[in-house]
């Protein structure tokens, strides 16, 4: 039981979710720079399929999720993954200004 509680545990850090904001963010959404939106997506799935079998593991879920240890640890992951993003858009338009400005010439 306790490997079980375990492994349940690094799987939602792994995941990193709060299951409210889960179903409130769309995956697809155009200019969204938060990259957690498939792994909350697949952690959602994960929790209504626990939920169906068993009622009292995903209410166990739910309160790991929601524990203030992994807040907080989510918390830290998302500021450091929004940085990352940004930064990644700032090497995407200098990428692009050198594309049109050394190659073709523009």
């Amino acid at each position: 039981m306790l490997q079980s509680r375990a492994l349940v545990i690094a799987l939602i850090l792994l995941l990193s979710t709060t299951l409210p904001e889960v179903q409130s963010k769309s995956i697809f959404e155009k200019d969204r720079r938060d990259l957690l939106a498939i792994p909350e997506a697949i952690a959602s799935y994960f929790y209504e399929a626990v939920n169906k079998v068993s009622p009292k593991v995903s209410q166990f879920l739910l309160d790991t999720v929601q524990s203030p240890s992994v807040i907080a640890a989510r918390q830290r992951f998302v500021k450091e993954a929004a940085k990352v993003s940004i930064m990644l858009e700032q090497l995407i338009e200098k990428i692009k200004n050198l594309w049109y400005t050394k190659v073709l010439g523009y």
